[in-house]
């Protein structure tokens, strides 16, 4: 399953799965016990595929970051809890991501994206990059049988 359909509701933890678009918001399933919520379309909700983190050059979108800590982790979980000190996950965030904008991205966004992750792995949601790089590895061997 892509990010794009996972979502984060402000004012409710965890992560939450879309299941279905009704007239005045939606209907998620949480990732972390399954119970279903309708949410309007005045909360706040954020689409993790839509996220960005701060670095001195540019904004690198959340799946990149979900990436490099899967990379960094062999593809298990955190090997830092998201409750740690804030120095713990600077220097763990620093490791991931070397040029973070330390003014933007706070500890407490560290903390939410290492939660996140580590939801996302229990549920078995890995696929962060895989599917574009495929999708841009077809589209040029598409374009090079077409220049033949």
């Amino acid at each position: 399953m892509a990010l794009d359909k996972i979502l984060s509701i402000g004012g409710k933890p965890g992560l939450y799965r879309l299941l279905t678009q009704t007239r005045g918001g939606f209907v998620g399933e949480s990732l972390l016990d399954g119970k279903r919520v309708t949410v309007g379309l005045r909360s706040n909700v954020s689409v993790l595929s839509e996220i960005a983190i701060y670095t001195l050059e540019e904004e690198v979108p959340l799946k990149e970051v979900f990436q490099k800590i899967k990379e960094k982790e062999g593809g298990k979980k955190t090997s830092i809890s998201h409750k740690a000190e804030k120095i713990e996950l600077e220097e763990y965030f620093f490791e991931v991501l070397p040029n973070y904008d330390e003014d933007r991205v706070y500890a407490s966004d560290i903390k939410k994206i290492i939660q996140w992750y580590n939801i996302l792995i229990d549920n078995n949601i890995t696929d962060f990059v895989e599917v574009e790089e495929e999708k841009e590895v077809e589209e040029s061997t598409v374009a090079s049988e077409e220049e033949e």
